[in-house]
């Protein structure tokens, strides 16, 4: 059965059969057949046909990730027995938001693929949430609170947020004397609704809830929010991951001491996540301890002042 489970994947994934077909270079009557095979072994009917494409039924949305855990348990044990004297190799796929990708998995998996030279790393760096099951995704880094899901999820660091503004704001505007004052000053926020977890949130102000704080640029690339700020427009609430160097160059200035910002949570962690059953063979361990390593605890971001 362990074929027709690998073509039920192929074609959910896919969303054609001719498509699979050209794909694994067999005739479209192949897959289909395996198809029917597993429909009929099941009982059920997984997918809804039309001319030109297929679709998942509703119980073929149910046994999706059963699927695919089946299929990478299998593959797992059958990797953990040749990895075990054999050098990791094969196709590692990873996920990291954009901006944390770029800063800081991208330098540590070159490192890595230095380390592990018969590994090649697919590495997908968005703010668009991937499916990790149908993208057939081995581990995804998240930031901040975790969703409730059937996903496994170790934690790889934390980070904290910090209230920061240039030097030449400040000269312009003045200095906030506490959080309060935030209100009264051209505050860069993200633009979404509510406001995320945690951001303009202070101990002992509005009883844990975000400042209504105002400003004249929303956008919901962080990126922007720091140029901006870098710029002199005003100031930014920001993780520390994304600051940590604007910081120690004296591009930014942190506005209240480092008490007033999140402690180190799990609300404020970066995680790593995956589908049970799947993504334990060597080199997914290899690389999710390549990463705790080079970020430390606390995290490089965080020893810096701010």
């Amino acid at each position: 059965m362990i074929d027709e489970l690998r073509m039920f994947l192929a074609v959910a994934g896919a969303g054609t059969f001719t498509q699979v077909a050209r794909l694994q270079n067999v005739a479209v009557s192949s897959v289909t057949r395996k198809i029917d095979q597993l429909e009929q072994d099941l009982g059920v009917k997984l997918f809804l046909r039309s001319s030109r494409k297929v679709l998942l039924s509703d119980a073929g949305e149910q046994f999706l990730p059963r699927a695919a855990s089946i299929v990478a348990e299998l593959d797992d044990a059958r990797n953990s027995l040749t990895e075990l004297h054999v050098e990791p190799r094969g196709i590692l796929t990873v996920t990291a938001p954009a901006a944390f990708g770029r800063r800081h998995v991208m330098p540590i998996a070159c490192t890595f693929l230095k380390k592990y030279p018969l590994v090649e790393l697919d590495l997908h760096l968005t703010d668009r949430w991937m499916d990790i099951v149908k993208q057939r995704v081995d581990v995804a880094i998240r930031i901040g609170t975790l969703p409730d899901s059937d996903m496994v999820a170790s934690r790889l660091t934390s980070f904290r947020r910090i209230v920061c503004a240039s030097p030449e704001y400040i000269a312009r505007h003045g200095r906030p004397a506490t959080p309060a004052d935030l209100v009264n000053h051209n505050c860069l926020t993200v633009a979404s609704t509510p406001v995320p977890n945690g951001w303009w949130s202070f101990p002992g102000e509005q009883n844990g809830k975000a400042l209504p704080v105002r400003g004249t640029l929303r956008s919901d690339d962080t990126d922007v929010l720091l140029q901006a700020a870098r710029n002199g427009l005003g100031i930014v609430h920001l993780a520390s991951w994304l600051v940590y160097d604007s910081l120690a160059e004296g591009r930014l200035i942190s506005l209240f001491p480092a008490t007033l910002s999140p402690a180190p949570q799990s609300s404020a962690a970066i995680h790593a996540v995956w589908l049970p059953g799947r993504s334990h063979t060597t080199k997914v361990q290899l690389f999710l301890s390549h990463l705790k390593q080079a970020f430390g605890e606390p995290a490089y971001w965080d020893r810096i002042p701010g």
